[in-house]
């Protein structure tokens, strides 16, 4: 849908999978932590994938499939289902762009500090989408999962980031938001999950089935 001086609304939602747990030895952390952001231009393409989502959820297969999450979840939802949603999908224009992080070689002191190590790989994944395009309106999605504080230096530092990408005149705003409240979050959730497990387990089997839509796949401090 046109906007404005006939530029694209772009929409931005943003997830992780894995954790940013660092003891290795007393616990059993996630050995990589992939940041994933799903990129979609056009009011009328958000809104079709998030039909999409709510599609899905309304079916048989999914409701069969379902435990106790009201919502697709890339470590929950079957992979009928999520290849199914896929199919349903296959017509929306969107774009993937991904970070991994590989956990073990970050240094010890770093280790501590988990808001900057998500906040840097956030921008890595965030500095590949196209900014440059003519959108009249950036809007960016992050679930919700961070404190008050959290949200407020996330903001801050990607705000400052992405600026420098965009033209002045072109607004960008920031949402935290539960996914159950945010259908497309639960779609790049899925996706997120799928990159993760490609490092994590050599799990390709979901990956394979979205990889055409993944424009940027990078592994940080490999």
């Amino acid at each position: 849908m046109l906007f404005g001086h006939g530029g694209l609304m772009l929409y931005l939602y943003l997830d992780e999978s894995g954790d940013l747990g660092f003891d290795f030895v007393n616990k059993k952390p996630s050995a990589f932590f992939t940041i994933c952001v799903l990129a979609i231009k056009g009011r009328e393409n958000d809104r079709a994938l998030a039909n999409v989502v709510r599609a899905v959820m309304r079916r048989k297969l999914f409701k069969k499939s379902a435990t106790d999450t009201p919502e697709l979840k890339g470590g929950s939802t079957t992979q009928e289902v999520k290849r199914y949603f896929y199919r349903k999908a296959s017509h929306i224009e969107f774009k993937l762009y991904s970070v991994t992080l590989d956990k073990k070689r970050v240094y010890t002191q770093l280790a501590m500090d988990k808001g900057r190590i998500y906040n840097y790989i956030a921008r890595l994944a965030l500095e590949r989408v196209n900014f440059t395009d003519a959108a009249v309106r950036v809007i960016m999605t992050v679930d919700k999962s961070k404190s008050r504080r959290g949200i407020f230096e996330f903001n801050d530092y990607v705000i400052t980031q992405i600026k420098a990408c965009l033209d002045p005149l072109v607004p960008l705003d920031i949402f935290h938001m539960n996914s159950l409240e945010s259908p497309n979050l639960q779609a790049v959730d899925m996706f997120a999950w799928g990159i993760f497990r490609k490092y994590e387990k050599e799990d390709l089997e979901w990956f394979n089935v979205f990889k055409a839509r993944v424009c940027s796949d990078r592994v940080y401090l490999s």
